[in-house]
């Protein structure tokens, strides 16, 4: 190749320097420039669909094109796996939970990846454990039902969507604070065979998250809802007291679902999505289609908050996981 003439060096020079101006796709200053992915780590028509794809129809006028994927497997984990190796150029985010972040790296021996490689954005809901029983159980708080517990041990069983699961934590955190109670978890694949089952008697207890189903079956009788594990009574659900409420203060815990991205992402991309987040969040219906499902809908989230909140999920869980020995599953 010919040497460049002085016309021609001071000509590319000239246009390096334009080109070097320009940003790049994929940077903070001109993102988003192209669609962005949401992951849900779980099959689709789930829980994770019910919370992401209503987030992603509202982010056409906030931050453009975007759209889900579905990556299911080994509990959340694939899915999760797969954005954590993903670039941080805030086109690749994931729809986590306390399990996905919090549990499956505490309760892996060796994880695919870590809490601290993700960076918390938004939480876009919360939700609620409850604790609901049989009708045959005679309680009608918890106060009653260690009571009862502890005169017939050995004889109640309480069902959950799986060993690890934030209900089996909960579950088996319940039985410590009561006095080592002496009730048989029974793990599930999912929460409604438990239903199913605690409706026909075949065991007394479920601790599963409120559903507007759950609490149809409360209002007809066919199982009796005591007690929810948030600091605060739902809106949605005004009558049924707190664990706290009934006298076990240390008991609390809040599900939620939200929004985190590669942990190298830069701040400004995180700020943008957390703004359009919080613009969508503030609209009445999104928050009436979260509360119609069960879910608290949090419009007051950013990342600081959200990351506190995710810490805080770590540390009440870590001692109960280590407790029971679920650090290697």
């Amino acid at each position: 190749m010919p040497p460049l003439s002085r016309r021609q060096f001071v000509n590319a020079a000239a246009f390096a320097a334009t080109l070097a101006g320009i940003p790049r796709s994929g940077s903070a200053a001109d993102y988003p420039s192209r669609p962005i992915r949401l992951v849900i780590p779980y099959g689709a028509g789930g829980s994770g669909d019910e919370i992401g794809r209503p987030w992603v129809d509202r982010m056409s006028s906030q931050l453009g094109p975007t759209f889900v994927e579905n990556i299911g497997g080994a509990g959340g984990a694939i899915g999760t796996t797969a954005v954590a190796r993903d670039a941080a150029d805030g086109y690749s985010l994931l729809l986590g939970n306390g399990s996905t972040q919090v549990i499956i790296p505490l309760t892996t021996a060796n994880p695919s990846y870590s809490a601290g490689d993700f960076r918390a954005i938004y939480r876009l809901i919360s939700s609620a454990l409850v604790f609901a029983t049989h009708p045959s159980v005679p309680a009608t708080n918890l106060k009653e039902l260690i009571a009862y517990a502890k005169v017939h041990p050995g004889t109640m069983s309480y069902g959950t969507p799986g060993i690890g699961t934030g209900n089996h934590l909960v579950g088996e955190l319940f039985k410590q604070q009561a006095g080592a109670l002496d009730i048989v978890h029974v793990p599930y694949r999912g929460i409604a065979q438990a239903t199913n089952d605690l409706v026909s008697g075949q065991i007394s207890l479920i601790i599963a998250v409120m559903s507007v189903q759950l609490q149809q079956l409360g209002q007809a009788g066919k199982i009796r809802l005591l007690a929810v594990t948030p600091d605060k009574r739902l809106s949605g659900a005004p009558d049924i007291p707190t664990a706290i409420e009934s006298g076990m203060p240390d008991l609390r815990y809040e599900g939620w679902f939200g929004l985190f991205a590669p942990k190298m992402t830069d701040d400004a991309i995180i700020d943008r999505i957390a703004q359009a987040t919080r613009a969508a969040m503030a609209d009445p219906a999104l928050q009436a289609n979260y509360r119609a499902q069960g879910m608290e809908p949090d419009s007051d989230s950013n990342p600081d908050k959200f990351q506190r909140i995710v810490d805080a999920t770590s540390a009440s869980l870590a001692p109960v996981i280590k407790s029971i020995g679920l650090q290697s599953l």
